[in-house]
């Protein structure tokens, strides 16, 4: 990716200038786009603004110089010895951030634009990490192929971890999805500057972004911000009720030697926070997060989720779209078929019965009978197979499909599955491999170290990003839509639809 920075900064003309509420940008043009990267957007978070609602970045008069590439929220970096564990000879850089640069004016957009003039339809990417990672700069993230394709691309940053999921005594709740929330007003405010039209916003997004998403349908907030949302691997119910995240406070209050208020947490570093972060998310930290019915929404794969109960999510999101929030906003959610495979296609050989059973228990409790709908005990089933695939339908599929079902607007579905070759096709359809189709942005993931392997495709991602950037466009589908009668999904490499594949976790969970 570097050498394609390179070449893209040796063919760039004129400087090109937009200007915002705040004061002008300097951007750089090159063949069919116009780049900007790390606009502010809000003010750095910082001081008395940490763990406080976005605010207004402070206003300049000389043109800001918009190329901060890496700029990113504060978060343990993954080492290469800690990468390698999951996916031995992987390179996960490109999809998680690279060479990434952490300053306290972090709450930045990142915006491709065809041109400065006119009114181009608007897409706002949120990016993956847990709610506890992830930069809006990663290289798989480059909006320019949106840009080609007459659409304004934005991806945005926002609060992570302690700073922003968090529930503190004093301070408001929420706060990375306030980020988010703020970033949309921003757009609505400015991005006619840069050639889009504020009336055509499609917000989309993976994994926690994809959450994120699904949280803002939700939320009586979002109203008249977005037209339309994608949902990348992510659903509504990747959430706590405040009283079971206030554990989550009262444990890092306690490591942290404070008080678990406002008061106590602004006392605390950044970087104390960061450690704090990292030993709750052990899975030997013995941190109990189960709801009230036994249920651990986020299966351990995150200690710090959106909470709902307060006014940006003032009931659970499935009931919010139950009762009619969000129904003017059109949905496109999906899932790729093999989800779990990513976290499990290297340690899961490890997996037999007995751990399956226990591990699967900790967050769903008729986790066994689960295990059995799936084939755990029938003879020729590997157990870490069958543990997989019940994951990735409870953790992302049947979760997806139950927004999609509880969503009164217009919603579309669809199921990725094009197969990556990576360690024999074991990764399969797995979580995230779909991002460098959707960008268009193969070059990111492919090659003896990449997830999709050497050679994907390229007509698949010729054709996902044209289909993504015809949705934020005019809301066209090649497929009908999904409802819980004829329970039709799309795939998107081929554009064609089938009745949904059967899940047996959907008989057994509420």
């Amino acid at each position: 990716m570097a050498d394609l920075d390179h070449d893209l900064r040796t063919s760039a003309g004129a400087l090109s200038c937009a200007n915002t509420q705040t004061g002008p940008v300097q951007g750089e043009a090159y063949p069919g786009f116009i780049r900007f990267l790390g606009v502010p957007y809000a003010a750095p978070p910082v001081g008395a603004l940490r763990f406080a609602a976005p605010a207004a970045h402070p206003s300049w008069e000389a043109p800001l110089i918009a190329n901060r590439k890496g700029v990113a929220a504060p978060q343990i970096e993954a080492s290469a010895e800690e990468t390698a564990k999951l996916l031995p000879g992987i390179d996960l850089k490109p999809l998680i951030g690279g060479e990434l640069v952490f300053d306290d004016d972090y709450l930045v957009a990142n915006i491709w634009t065809p041109r400065l003039d006119g009114a181009a339809p608007v897409m706002v990417f949120i990016h993956g990490g847990g709610f506890t990672g992830g930069t809006a700069s990663a290289d798989v993230y480059d909006g320019a192929a949106f840009a080609k394709q007459g659409v304004v691309c934005v991806t945005v940053n926002y609060r992570l971890g302690v700073e922003g999921f968090v529930p503190i005594d004093g301070a408001p709740t929420n706060l990375g999805l306030r980020d988010q929330l703020f970033a949309l007003k921003w757009v609505q405010d400015n991005i006619a500057a840069f050639g889009g039209d504020g009336a055509n916003v499609t917000v989309f997004g993976e994994s926690a972004g994809a959450m994120s998403i699904a949280n803002l349908v939700a939320s009586p907030l979002t109203k008249g911000l977005m037209k339309r949302a994608i949902i990348e691997s992510g659903h509504g119910n990747m959430v706590r009720p405040i009283h079971v995240a206030q554990r989550l406070t009262k444990r890092l209050a306690k490591i942290l030697k404070i008080t678990p208020d406002l008061a106590g947490f602004r006392s605390a570093t950044i970087q104390a926070c960061l450690s704090a972060l990292k030993q709750v998310s052990a899975p030997n930290s013995g941190l109990d997060l189960r709801n009230d019915d036994g249920r651990e929404p986020a299966f351990g794969l995150s200690r710090f989720l959106p909470v709902y109960g307060d006014d940006v999510l003032p009931e659970h999101p499935l009931a919010a779209l139950q009762n009619g929030v969000g129904a003017d906003i059109q949905v496109l959610i999906g899932t790729n078929r093999d989800e779990m495979n990513l976290y499990f296609v290297h340690a899961g050989k490890r997996i037999g019965k007995f751990v399956a059973n226990m591990a699967i228990k900790k967050a769903e409790p008729k986790g066994g009978e689960v295990l059995k709908a799936y084939g755990i005990n029938e003879r020729g089933k590997a157990p870490n197979l069958v543990f997989t695939q019940a994951l990735t339908d409870l953790v992302f599929c049947l979760p997806a499909r139950r927004f999609a079902q509880a969503h009164r607007g217009r919603t579309h579905f669809y199921e990725f599955t094009w197969e990556s070759p990576v360690y024999e096709s074991g990764l399969g359809a797995c979580h995230a491999l779909e991002l460098p189709f959707v960008f268009n942005t193969l070059a990111t993931a492919s090659g003896p170290h990449g997830l999709a392997g050497p050679n994907p495709p390229q007509e698949i991602a010729d054709r996902m990003n044209k289909m993504w950037a015809e949705f934020a466009k005019t809301g066209a589908l090649p497929w009908p839509e999904y409802d819980a009668h004829t329970q039709l999904v799309g795939n998107p490499q081929t554009g064609a639809a089938a009745r949904d594949r059967d899940m047996p976790a959907a008989r057994l969970t509420p």
